[in-house]
This record gives C-alpha cells, structure tokens and sequence, in this order.
C-alpha cells in the first residue's frame, strides 16, 4: 500500500472519528491504551516467565506433596513474578505443570524452567552410603547414622526387632547384610538401607550356594556365609581369597581346628585390646577356634561378594597353614614344620 492511500485512509478514520460523539471518543481511546498496556504489561511477563532464574545458591529444594506449580514458580523466582500470568503462562506451558513431590539439587544459574521440568521428572536427588565388608553390624549403624539426609538411625538396640522384621532365623543377624554402596532419596531411613541390603545377600548366597563346588563341606549356605566371614577377616586380597578357603576346608575335612584369630576376637569382643594373649586363646567361648571344633555359630564380620564366592569355590591345594608376611599377603604351608619356619622368619624374627 502506498503512503498516499495510508494518508487516505488516516484522514477518513479522522473524520469518521470527529463525528463520534465526545463520551464515545473517550471510551474508545481509554480501551485502545488499555490494550496497548496490558499487551505491552503481560508480553514483558511473559518474556519474563520465559527466562526469570532461580533465586538463590544449588541447594535442595523440596516439593511438598500437592504443591502447585504457580506457587513453585513464584517460590523460585529471582524476581517478582505475577500470579496471575504466572497461572496464564503454565495453562499453555503444561509440560511445566505436573510437578512431583520429592526432595530434589537445583544449580545455581537455572532459570525457573529447567527447574520446574526437573520436577516434573521426579529424578530426585541421590546420596549414596558404603557399607564395608569385614565389618561388624555395630560399625554399619555408626555409618547409618553419619550419611546425610538418612533419617531414623539405629542403635543395638534395635538389633532385635530387626531380625524379627527380616525374618533372620539366628539370633546373631551378623553378616546376613552384603556390603556394598547403596543410593537412596531423602527421605529414606536406616531400615530401609538394611532391608536391601539382607535381601542382596539373600539373593547373592542362594545364587553362589546353588553354583557351589560340591566338595565342599558346609551343610548349608549359612555355614558358606560363616566361612565366607572368616576369609573377609583374614585376607584383603581378591587373589588370595580362594587359597585362605583352601586352608580352612583342608583342615575342615581333617577334622582339624581352624584356629584362626580373628574369631578369638570377635569372641573375646570389648576385651580385645589390639593383642592377643594367651588368656585369649585358651577363653571357652563358642567363637574361639582354638577350643572349638568345627565353625563358630554365626559370621564374625559382613562378608563382601568375593568372600562368598571363594568360600564355594575354593582353590585345590594341600595347604593347612599360613602366616602373614607383609603387605597384606601370606605365606602358605602344608606341614607343621614348615609353618614354623614361616613365623619364624616372617614374625619372630621381624
């Protein structure tokens, strides 16, 4: 169109207007800069909406069950947002809307979408606990009680009850948890941790024991899990594992005492002091296996995977001793005699 017919048709609208009555003129000019001010009011909202961050430093936000998306958007803003194109903005903005409660990390820098379609996801945010192998339960509830955002620890006390709850037919529930890091939301307790990790170590032993060495001479899996113990204390390294094994079903099948120290420990409990005396050795206790024939009652420690798997399979050797010699490793022996000259050499003489 040229400008003549634009100054044409100006001119006409001019005229046409002139004629209107005064009220009518004033109406219409009051509605025109109306529009003109809530279009200009609500596309600086929108552009606002479209890119407002985050107020504060990444934290943990967290998303009460049945909150409302306008009121998370508002809680959010860095800047003041209106309630009312707040509400307009999320009706044609839906995938924004169906917010989940939970516990969940927000980074410093977001705008207010990105945090509202993580919500929407219900990717919560994650922690995660290590339970260690060789470890006794007392040690994993101090570990319980220490991990963040983990919440009902748990004292022995509560030892009880727990093995009523998962169904642990022994008295001791002593190594039926396996170790292992387990992630969990805020939100989860020291129960919970527990409970998945004795149904790990349901699962792991039955799985091992159905594809056990049938030579071995445990009756049932929880005698592996005793032994599996024994090795968790005895040795750190995955290769020697299968070879510490061998020793005690030798000297099982020559109806020989395992005689190993760390079940004199764990029978001794709260006397041990860092020494063995011979107080100690000689203590008639059901876990001492210098008196005792056979396997002590229950596991002394919480045997990792490794541990299991060496006690189902253990290595084919005539070993029946073994002595440490430094660095984590050991010196193996297959007579008295030459275990002897093993201390001697690795222990009396360093």
């Amino acid at each position: 169109m040229s400008n003549m017919k634009i100054i044409a048709l100006l001119s006409a609208f001019k005229m046409r207007w002139l004629r209107w009555p005064k009220a009518i003129r004033i109406i219409t000019a009051v509605a025109a800069l109306s529009f003109c001010t809530v279009t200009i009011w609500g596309a600086w909202n929108w552009q606002q909406l479209d890119s407002v961050l985050l107020k504060g430093n990444s934290r943990l936000y967290t998303v009460a069950k049945g909150a409302k998306a306008k009121d998370v958007l508002m809680d959010l803003a860095a800047e003041p947002v209106s309630p009312f194109w707040s509400v307009i903005w999320l009706k044609l903005h839906p995938e924004f809307s169906q917010i989940k409660a939970g516990t969940y990390k927000i980074e410093k820098g977001w705008n207010v979408k990105h945090a509202l379609l993580v919500f929407v996801s219900g990717k919560e945010a994650v922690f995660s606990v290590t339970l260690i192998e060789g470890q006794r339960i007392e040690d994993w509830l101090q570990i319980l009680s220490r991990a963040p955002y983990l919440e009902q620890p748990l004292t022995p006390d509560d030892l009880i009850s727990l093995r009523s709850e998962f169904d642990i037919e022994q008295e001791n529930i002593e190594g039926w948890f396996l170790p292992e890091t387990y992630s969990y939301t805020v939100g989860t307790t020291s129960r919970e941790i527990l409970r998945r990790a004795h149904n790990e170590m349901k699962h792991f032993l039955e799985k091992n024991w159905n594809n056990r060495d049938k030579s071995v001479p445990y009756e049932s899996p929880y005698e592996a899990l005793v032994m599996a113990s024994i090795i968790e204390k005895e040795t750190g390294k995955d290769n020697e594992r299968p070879r510490i094994a061998s020793v005690f079903v030798n000297r099982l099948n020559k109806k020989m005492k395992l005689q190993t120290d760390p079940t004199v420990i764990y029978g001794v409990k709260d006397r041990y002091d860092g020494n063995i005396r011979r107080s100690d050795l000689r203590d008639d206790n059901p876990y001492n296996t210098y008196v005792i024939d056979g396997l002590p009652p229950t596991p002394i420690a919480m045997p990792g995977k490794a541990a299991i798997k060496a006690a189902l399979h253990p290595e084919k050797t005539n070993y029946l001793y073994f002595v440490a010699k430094g660095g984590g490793a050991h010196k193996f022996s297959t007579s008295l005699a030459e275990h002897n000259d093993a201390v001697k050499r690795y222990i009396l003489e360093r």
